[in-house]
């Protein structure tokens, strides 16, 4: 229920298997007891965007004995001096208060992405050895999604610096375009 203008959870029904709530970007600034008595089982609440503004609002969350991961990012709440100290302390229960523990180490779902990011700066070390930048990139801006064999390919021809190769290359180039466009048109 994210971006819905909800400005109260009144008639939120009960759910009570539900784990996962998104409730971001409304107008929701109290009445979070409703959670606690409706939704009991919840381990992950977004109440990102809304207009909480003090730590009474969120002490209704306590009831919630299962709740790990709350999110407050760009509520008032988190102008408070000492806002995350409060809250982790206010909430014992949760491990995770906008997508950090207590000693900012990210959420596991945040750090998978780490890991993709890590791969990308082995990818760049691989393009500085491909030869002239301008010809890898131009091949990765049409190749978007493409397959990494094709790449390899370009790649160890590229290295070889001969002008009769990089024509090669622009060959391959030209027949895949139509190929690539076809598959365009299919969508």
């Amino acid at each position: 229920m994210a971006n819905v203008e909800l400005t109260s959870l009144a008639k939120l029904p009960t759910l009570s298997k539900l784990r996962k709530l998104e409730l971001s970007d409304n107008i929701i600034s109290g009445g979070l007891e409703v959670l606690a008595e409706r939704c009991p089982n919840l381990t992950y609440l977004n109440l990102s965007g809304n207009k909480i503004k003090d730590l009474g609002t969120v002490e209704a969350l306590q009831n919630l004995k299962n709740l790990k991961s709350l999110d407050l990012f760009s509520c008032e709440i988190t102008n408070l001096e000492d806002y995350r100290d409060s809250i982790f302390e206010l909430l014992q229960q949760i491990t995770y208060l906008d997508g950090f523990d207590q000693e900012d180490n990210e959420a596991p779902d945040s750090e998978d992405d780490d890991d993709e990011e890590g791969d990308e700066d082995d990818d760049d070390e691989d393009e500085g050895e491909a030869g002239p930048p301008g010809e890898y990139e131009e091949e990765d801006d049409e190749d978007e999604g493409g397959s990494d064999l094709g790449e390899g390919e370009e790649e160890e021809e590229v290295e070889g610096g001969d002008e009769e190769e990089e024509e090669g290359v622009r060959g391959e180039k030209r027949k895949r375009e139509p190929e690539d466009e076809g598959e365009e048109e299919e969508d």
